[in-house]
C-alpha cells in the first residue's frame, strides 16, 4: 500500500503579517471612539491574525480537504450510528419557510411547523409502539434523564417517590444511564451480563427478591452495547413490572430495530430515540441533536410542556399541563432537526422503513464474518447492527492494544474504530457500519483491518508508533484532557509553544 506524508499547513497566525487586511472599510461617518475604553483590550493585545481575504480563504479551504467528513470517508465508529445524512434533508431544513421562523413567534402563526412536528411524533409512535412522543430533549443523555424525571413524577404521584430511589443498570450500558440516573436523585445498582451476552437473569431476580420495592426503573439498552437483541426482554419487563417499576429502552441502538419491531411492544414503558442517529440529522461536534422520547398512555401526564396535539381538528401545543414536569428545553427542541427527520421518514415511507435495519444488520454481520479469524467477536452469535471484536490476542501475545490498530486504521486512511467500550469486553474493537454502506467500501476497510492485524503480528512497533503518515502523530490524550489549551501563543520562540508544538509529533 503507498503512504505518503502530508506536508504540515501552516497556522494562520503564521500567515500573518503586520498591517495586512482582508476587507474594505467604508469610510467613517460617525464619531470616532477610543476602542480601548470600550473593548478593554487593543488589536495588539489580541494577536488576532492579519491576512488578505485570499490568504484567508486558501488557509480554510486546505484545512476542510484535511479533514475525514462522511462526504469523504467511511466512519466505523460503534455505538454512533455515523449514516450518510441525504442532502434533500438540508434542502427541505433551508426553505425559507422553516429556517427563518424565530422561537418568540406567536404560536398562531406558525401551523405549519406545528403541522411538522406533529408529523414526526405521529409516525415515530408508529415506528416505536408508543403512545405518545416528545420532541423536546436536545440530545440523547438528555432524553434518558427526561425519561426518568417522568417515572420519578410517576411514582410521587402514587405516593411512593420516596420509596423507589434505585435504577438497575446493566454493567455494559451507556455510561449515560448511571449518569442520568443520579442526575435524577437515584442510586444505581449494576445488574451483570450473562456468558451468552444477555441480562443475567438469576442475579436480576435475587436482586428484584431482595429490594424489588426500592426499585424505580430498570435503564436497558436493546439491541446491547454488545450488538446483541435481548432475547428474555419480554420476560425482563413482566419481571420489573411485577416489582412495580418501570422499564426504560435506551434508543442509541434504534437503527438495529427500526421498521422491524417495536419497543413499546416488548414491554418498555418509554425510550428515548436519538434523531441525530436513527434518523439522519447530522451529529456530532457537539449538536444540535434531538433526543426524542416516547412513553405509555399512564405517563402521559407528566409530558414536559407543551405538549403538540390535536384539538378539534387543528394541531396546538398545549400549555396547560397540571401535572407536567414542565419545560426541559428553551423552546420545542431543535426544530430544524425535526424537519430534516420528517423529510427522511417520508423518503423511506412505512412499506420501507424496514430496509434500514435489515441492511444495517446485515452489514454489521458482513464485517464480523470477515474478519473474525483476526479480531474473534465478542460472542459468538449473530450481531445486531454493529459487532463487537477483540483484540485480546495482540495485546496478550504482541503487546498490540486495541488502540494500536485504531491508530494505525488512519495511516490507511480510515476513521478509528470505537475502542473500549462497552467496558466489559477486553481490547473491545466495536464496528457500526451502518445501512448506507456499500460492500466495495466495507470490504476495503475489511482488507485494511487484516492487513494490520498481520502487522501486528510482525512489526508491533509500526502500529505502536501510527499514525505516522498524518500531519499529526500520536497525541499524548491524558496531556491533553489535563492540560487542555487551543490558544495560540505567539512566537514559536516561546518555550511553552514549542513544547506543546513537540507534544503532537
Amino acid at each position: 500500500m503507498r503512504q505518503t506524508t502530508v506536508p504540515e499547513p501552516k497556522l494562520i497566525f503564521e500567515k500573518s503579517r503586520a498591517g495586512r487586511v482582508g476587507c474594505n472599510l467604508p469610510k467613517c461617518d460617525t464619531p470616532s471612539v477610543d476602542l480601548s475604553s470600550i473593548l478593554g483590550e487593543t488589536r495588539e493585545d489580541l494577536h488576532l491574525p492579519e491576512v488578505a481575504e485570499l490568504d484567508m480563504l486558501r488557509h480554510f479551504t486546505n484545512l476542510s480537504h484535511i479533514n475525514y467528513g462522511i462526504e469523504t470517508g467511511f466512519y466505523p465508529l460503534g455505538s454512533c450510528t455515523m449514516k450518510y445524512n441525504p442532502k434533500i434533508n438540508e434542502m427541505t431544513a433551508r426553505m425559507t419557510g422553516f429556517a427563518n421562523l424565530h422561537p418568540l413567534q406567536p404560536v398562531e402563526t406558525i401551523p405549519g411547523a406545528l403541522e411538522i412536528l406533529h408529523g414526526v411524533q405521529s409516525i415515530l409512535c408508529q415506528v416505536t409502539g408508543f403512545d405518545y412522543i416528545t420532541l423536546q430533549p436536545l440530545a440523547g443523555a438528555h432524553g434518558e434523564m427526561t425519561c426518568l424525571m417522568l417515572v420519578r413524577a410517576y411514582f410521587e404521584s402514587r405516593g411512593e417517590g420516596q420509596k423507589r430511589k434505585i435504577v438497575l443498570v446493566p454493567d455494559s450500558a451507556h455510561g449515560t444511564n448511571p449518569a442520568s440516573a443520579a442526575r435524577c436523585g437515584y442510586d444505581v445498582k449494576s445488574i451483570p451480563t450473562d456468558a451468552e451476552g444477555n441480562t443475567n437473569l438469576a442475579v436480576l431476580e435475587q436482586t428484584l427478591s431482595e429490594i424489588g420495592d426500592q426499585v424505580a426503573a430498570l435503564m436497558l439498552t436493546n439491541p446491547s452495547t454488545l450488538g446483541l437483541f435481548e432475547p428474555n426482554i419480554e420476560k425482563i419487563c413482566k419481571m420489573i413490572h411485577d416489582a412495580g417499576g418501570q422499564v426504560f429502552c435506551d434508543g442509541a441502538n434504534m437503527n438495529a430495530m427500526v421498521g422491524t419491531t417495536r419497543p413499546g411492544d416488548h414491554g418498555f414503558d418509554c425510550m428515548h430515540l436519538n434523531l441525530h442517529k436513527t434518523f439522519s440529522t447530522p451529529h456530532g461536534g457537539g449538536g444540535p441533536g434531538c433526543g426524542a422520547i416516547g412513553l405509555q398512555k399512564h405517563l402521559e401526564p407528566f409530558l414536559p410542556k407543551p405538549v403538540i396535539r390535536t384539538e378539534n381538528g387543528t394541531i396546538i401545543a398545549d400549555e396547560d399541563r397540571p401535572k407536567s414536569i414542565g419545560r426541559v428545553a428553551g423552546f420545542y427542541g431543535q426544530f430544524l432537526m425535526e424537519v430534516r427527520a420528517y423529510t427522511y421518514l417520508m423518503a423511506y415511507g412505512k412499506e420501507n422503513m424496514h430496509r434500514i435495519s435489515k441492511y444495517a444488520v446485515l452489514n454489521a454481520n458482513y464485517v464480523r464474518a470477515r474478519l473474525k479469524e483476526v479480531l474473534p467477536p465478542a460472542h459468538d452469535r449473530p450481531c445486531m447492527h454493529e459487532c463487537i471484536l477483540t483484540a485480546e490476542k495482540y495485546k496478550k501475545e504482541k503487546g498490540v492494544r486495541a488502540l494500536d490498530i485504531s491508530k494505525r486504521l488512519i495511516d490507511y486512511g480510515f476513521h478509528p474504530a470505537t475502542n473500549y467500550f462497552p467496558l466489559i469486553v477486553p481490547e473491545c474493537f466495536m464496528i457500526e457500519p451502518t445501512e448506507t454502506e456499500a460492500k466495495e467500501t466495507l470490504d476495503e476497510f475489511c482488507d485494511a483491518l487484516i492487513a494490520i492485524c498481520h502487522e501486528a503480528e510482525t512489526d508491533p512497533d509500526l502500529l505502536h508508533n501510527a499514525p505516522s503518515t498524518k500531519i499529526v502523530g500520536r497525541l499524548d490524550e491524558t496531556l491533553a484532557v489535563k492540560q487542555l489549551d487551543v490558544r495560540w501563543i505567539p512566537g514559536a520562540e516561546n518555550k511553552e509553544y514549542t513544547r506543546l508544538r513537540q507534544a503532537i509529533q
